[in-house]
């Protein structure tokens, strides 16, 4: 790239993007969008003792993307380390782990809403929570920051687009191609939308400071992708939206282009996401659940066929957080979805039961799935313990089956608002029954003490760290809630 003596001018950055252990350092990607031409300096980072060069990433229209990566060596307490361009007024600050210690974690889920024109033109309403989160990690630092899925909401790509609003409104439009000028105004899109949303004031300092592990879901390509039915799902129009959308994903989500992929990205010769990290004696395993998956399944067989070898990588974990975007453990959504199956006008309700892993068309899926993860934490000794989103609640839920017992810890949204109250009755009458899954299985969603409900109806986070007992210590961080919401596991 042509270098130039003028300062380049940020649009998004920087964002940390955590890349695993090495040894006793923390390694870490940060990605800057910079306007321009213009190559950024090289990175100076507290205890990496050469600058950090910048990497070429991608480019759209004019804006590039660069990426530092760079490993922070690690004492034997808590520690950080600060960054920035050695004549920027700006610098950060990135906790760090001890040697040998375990990260302590924040998770969230769903950042955003369906129609974002919806939302209001300042942001600090609606980054309430991403504030909150800020300020706990002020007080006491986050290692880590898990996005469980859907950190963009891309659903108006079909209305924001004139080329796919055109194509939406055309009869015969499942039979039309794919255009370059499609992919050119839905690329523009995903950019813009990642820009825009990552750089707003309440956002932007938590992605400076805390490395993320970000899993995707659908709206992170648009709504229902994977579980859309007939030609929704298959014609050219939405399958070239949604490769659009994975490079996005891969560039901005995983700070690298999808034709090279760092380390920590497992099946990746496969078309798949799959994430995997050890930090001491716990252990983050983020499958993608969205690139294989169709109406009528959720897995393809040869990701079937890697995730036992997957699992063995955390043998020696004492605590494995295994990361869904829908709950795997959960109230059964299945009767809820077999009754809007006959309602009209439920298309997107449908989707959204059809994506569940408790859905009539992923119920083997799952009890396949339950079986793996409890022959590995039998055979191994460590706990697993899922944690997931989706659902736009805070809830918690308890399994027995395998000869083992699992949680699950739910969270969202950190900015999609709950439910109303009605479809929040119903859901609770549901979480209240105490289920057998399938023979020697039961489930059962634990009301909180602070409420005596299943629920939290509330937009929340989710802050996490294991004790030198192994013990998982979870608290929900609800919106209004004078309640501490904990859970020991």
């Amino acid at each position: 790239m042509a270098q130039t003596k003028d300062r380049p001018r940020f649009l998004l950055g920087p964002v940390l993007v955590f890349r695993g252990e090495q040894g006793d350092r923390w390694r870490v990607s940060a990605l800057f969008v910079i306007d321009g031409e213009h190559e950024p300096d090289d990175l100076r980072v507290d205890g990496v003792g050469l600058p950090v060069p910048p990497r070429h990433v991608a480019a759209w229209r004019g804006r590039h993307l660069w990426r530092f990566d760079f490993a922070v060596p690690r004492d034997t307490t808590d520690g950080e380390a600060s960054y920035g361009f050695q004549d920027a007024e700006e610098h950060w600050r990135m906790a760090v782990p001890a040697r040998g210690g375990t990260p302590r974690l924040a998770y969230t889920a769903c950042n955003g809403i369906e129609d974002e024109h919806c939302q209001p033109t300042a942001t600090a309403a609606r980054n309430a929570l991403w504030s909150d989160l800020a300020a706990q990690h002020a007080r006491t630092p986050f290692h880590l920051l898990l996005q469980g899925g859907d950190q963009l909401y891309a659903d108006t790509v079909w209305r924001d687009c004139p080329s796919l609003k055109a194509w939406s409104k055309r009869r015969g439009r499942w039979a039309r191609p794919f255009t370059a000028a499609m992919a050119e105004e839905a690329m523009s899109y995903y950019v813009d939308r990642y820009i825009a949303l990552w750089s707003q004031p309440e956002i932007a300092p938590v992605l400076a400071c805390v490395p993320s592990v970000m899993m995707w879901d659908d709206h992170d390509i648009f709504d229902g992708w994977g579980s859309l039915q007939g030609e929704a799902q298959h014609a050219a129009v939405p399958r070239g939206v949604a490769l659009v959308a994975r490079r996005a994903f891969t560039l901005f989500q995983l700070a690298a282009p999808p034709e090279s992929l760092p380390e920590c990205v497992w099946g990746a010769e496969h078309g798949g996401f799959t994430q995997g990290f050890r930090a001491g004696d716990l252990g983050v395993f983020a499958p993608d659940l969205r690139s294989d998956r169709t109406p009528d399944r959720v897995l393809s067989e040869r990701t079937w066929a890697a995730l036992p070898e997957w699992l063995e990588r955390f043998q020696g974990c004492r605590h494995l957080l295994f990361l869904s975007s829908v709950p795997l453990l959960y109230a059964d959504t299945g009767v809820l979805e077999r009754w809007v199956n006959r309602l009209p006008g439920t298309a997107r309700l449908r989707d959204d039961l059809r994506d569940q892993w408790r859905s009539p068309a992923h119920v083997e899926e799952w009890r396949r799935l339950l079986e793996l993860l409890s022959a590995f934490s039998l055979r191994s000794g460590c706990r697993v313990t899922a944690l997931s989103g989706e659902v736009h609640f805070g809830a918690r839920a308890l399994l027995h089956g395998g000869g083992v017992e699992m949680w699950q810890l739910v969270s969202s949204g950190v900015v999609h608002p709950p439910p109303g109250r009605l479809a929040t009755a119903l859901l609770e009458r549901l979480a209240a029954r105490r289920d057998a899954p399938f023979p020697g299985w039961s489930l059962e969603m634990p009301p909180f003490p602070e409420t005596g409900r299943r629920l939290i109806r509330a937009r929340n986070w989710l802050s996490l760290h294991l004790d030198r007992k192994n013990q998982l210590h979870a608290q929900w961080h609800a919106e209004g809630a004078t309640g501490r919401f904990l859970q020991v596991i």
